[in-house]
């Protein structure tokens, strides 16, 4: 199978915005809120209900920092959306639900599992990540921590943009053609 041209990651660093445990997908866009699928819509009411202000708050390239089994509740698709659309560059956490994983890595939103950072991290901590490598900074603290680096396939999404680009860059690289 002809390899994909593989891209530069972005760099990704931000101020921390920290959130509890059991983060569900009401809390980072409720369900009244969902009567659009429009991004920039979507992104004026992120995390509304764990935070009211948390969009007014928060700048372009801020992190999300959040305990254990954030996503969860339902399969939701839009919560990621609202979350990468309000300029959230990425969400550490101890733990995702799986399918808000899969729904993150769909659109290309670059998720990280780690428990030690998200009990370092403080909220206004300045954070740069390195997803290609799973290496997560705290500028603030002077601290390093390791998350398990996304396979190749999954950090091209993240690269691409989402899934729906890696399929038409994988069909133009094969000139359409099924590599199976």
């Amino acid at each position: 199978m002809p390899q994909l041209k593989k891209q530069e990651s972005q760099a990704i660093r931000g101020k921390a915005w920290k959130f509890g445990k059991n983060i569900d997908t009401d809390a980072i866009i409720p369900a009244r809120r969902c009567n659009t699928s429009d991004p920039k819509e979507l992104a004026k009411y992120c995390m509304e209900d764990a935070d009211k202000d948390f969009v007014k708050k928060m700048t372009p390239g801020d992190l999300i920092v959040a305990d254990s089994n954030f996503g969860c509740g339902s399969s939701r698709e839009v919560a990621p959306l609202a979350i990468k659309s309000a300029g959230v560059s990425a969400v550490i956490a101890k733990s995702f639900a799986r399918i808000f994983f899969r729904n993150s890595i769909n659109i290309g939103l670059p998720i990280l599992e780690c428990p030690e950072a998200v009990a370092s991290i403080q909220e206004g901590d300045e954070i740069d990540v390195n997803t290609p490598k799973g290496i997560i900074r705290n500028l603030t603290r002077s601290e390093s921590y390791q998350a398990v680096p996304f396979p190749d396939f999954l950090q091209q999404i993240i690269d691409l943009g989402g899934l729906s680009a890696y399929v038409e860059t994988r069909l133009a690289t094969n000139n359409g053609k099924d590599d199976s």
